[in-house]
């Protein structure tokens, strides 16, 4: 009577374990709304999972109407954000990571054996049931860890939309910088090809000495280099561009504005955007990752002590039973693993070795995280003073320069070829305005990434060591 009721409750038992194993599920979404949530905290666009038609239909609606005008940076971004093909394969890491922590949820299947002996006449039947009641034991640890490498993932797919953000501004700003700049050189050439060309009636009217002509047709010759380089440049950003975007076909015919921004008539001050290190400390993702590991790797430190002794534990019922015999044989076994050569020390030094390893390089990153955004501002600051010095003083004193010299030429106090050659250095001084407005935008793009995001140099590679190493 014992036996038969020991034997109901282990079956009740192991009915319930397996219940309750099996009601961990998939959600809805794979986490992804977590994502959407920390990358538009940072940098108010909308991201989306093209997991089906329907959304991919729903992408080329929204981006449709952007392609149809000339794109601002903001557009850029958005478009890159939806349409972007590696981003929404890095997507699929939430729903690897979503079902490890849905299957660290559930009880591995029980094991049945089944065996018939026969002995003459006699045949012996042989059932047992077994299941991982060390599985069981473990299974909340392993759920934690799970639950942190998910939590894990989630941060690092915003970290990929945010890096896919600050990649798209910069090539955004390449793009129109290089267009801008070809556009002036075109007319640098064609002012340049007409000096050449009276230079060369002039040599030839006995007006214009061999050593001048060949000065305006080197300029004429420098400009059309400079003009094909130029031309090639734009291309190659453009392309860039082009690739964040994930446009191809008739879509790569984008329009970009003429020009880009204009300056702000005043740079972030330390006041405006408030401690710019604590700011990073408390946004970067790169940061909350790491302190997400270190709580999984001390979880995971503490389940491999737990199972250093016991890491293999499975019991089962056994019922056998005779073809001439009416009495039958119940019990239960249960198989353990005997620490006779292993006693676990390799495997808990290997999980203090790298709980310490994460423990310094988290702290490695947070040190970097704080001269990289003291770097990213002074950088800022001085594309600023840069392009406001070009914008306040270079251009508008060159262009004075111009006129003035225009003036002595309506006076017939100069020649036309002082007045080409001054505006030679004009061009110069219009390139290189061009060049430094670029390199403001995209130091904005840099410190603002540097204040939320991950620096290019891919967190997964320096805010430490994945937790399933210490798993193993």
């Amino acid at each position: 009577m014992l036996s038969t009721l020991s034997t109901r409750r282990a079956l009740a038992l192991a009915v319930s374990v397996l219940f309750l194993g099996g009601c961990a599920s998939l959600s809805p979404d794979g986490g992804f709304s977590s994502v959407q949530s920390l990358t538009k905290e940072r940098i108010g666009q909308e991201i989306k999972w093209i997991k089906s038609d329907d959304d991919a239909a729903s992408v080329a609606k929204t981006i449709e109407p952007l392609l149809a005008q000339p794109l601002s940076a903001d557009d850029a971004v958005k478009i890159a954000l939806l349409n972007n093909k590696g981003l929404q394969a890095s997507y699929s890491e939430l729903g690897i990571a979503e079902a490890n922590l849905v299957q660290a949820g559930r009880l591995p299947n029980p094991s049945f054996s089944f065996g018939r002996l026969r002995r003459g006449d006699d045949i012996e039947i042989d059932r047992s049931l077994m299941l991982p009641v060390m599985s069981l034991l473990t299974m909340p640890f392993a759920s934690k860890i799970e639950r942190r490498r998910f939590e894990q993932a989630q941060f690092r797919a915003a970290g990929d939309a945010l890096a896919v953000a600050d990649e798209t501004r910069r090539a955004y700003f390449s793009a129109v910088a290089a267009q801008q700049t070809v556009s002036y050189m075109e007319q640098v050439k064609a002012s340049a090809e007409a000096g050449a060309e009276l230079a060369r009636k002039m040599a030839a009217a006995g007006n214009w000495s061999k050593l001048e002509q060949a000065r305006e047709q080197s300029f004429y010759a420098d400009a059309t280099v400079q003009l094909a380089r130029a031309a090639q440049t734009q291309v190659a950003e453009r392309e860039k561009l082009t690739r964040l975007l994930g446009l191809w076909g008739q879509h790569t015919a984008f329009q970009l504005p003429d020009r880009l921004p204009d300056l702000p008539q005043a740079p972030q001050a330390p006041q405006d955007v408030g401690d710019v290190e604590v700011q990073a400390m408390q946004n970067r993702l790169d940061i909350m990752m790491a302190r997400r590991e270190l709580s999984g790797l001390a979880g995971s430190l503490g389940l491999t002590k737990a199972t250093r002794f016991i890491n293999i534990l499975d019991a089962g019922l056994m019922h056998n039973n005779y073809n001439q015999s009416p009495s039958r044989e119940n019990g239960y076994s249960i198989q353990l693993e005997i620490p006779l050569f292993d006693w676990g020390g390799a495997r808990v030094a290997k999980a203090e070795a790298l709980y310490m390893q994460a423990v310094n390089r988290s702290a490695e990153l947070a040190v970097n995280a704080r001269s990289e955004v003291r770097q990213a501002y002074a950088g800022y600051r001085s594309a600023y003073d840069i392009a406001r010095h070009y914008r306040d003083e270079i251009v508008p004193l060159k262009k004075r320069i111009s006129d003035e010299q225009m003036l002595r030429y309506n006076g017939m106090l100069i020649g036309v070829f002082t007045l080409l050659a001054d505006a030679r250095a004009q061009a110069m001084s219009v390139n290189g305005a061009i060049e430094a407005l670029r390199d403001y935008w995209i130091a904005e793009s840099a410190l603002k990434m540097a204040q939320t995001g991950r620096t290019a140099a891919a967190a997964d590679s320096k805010a430490g060591v994945s937790i399933a190493a210490a798993a193993d």
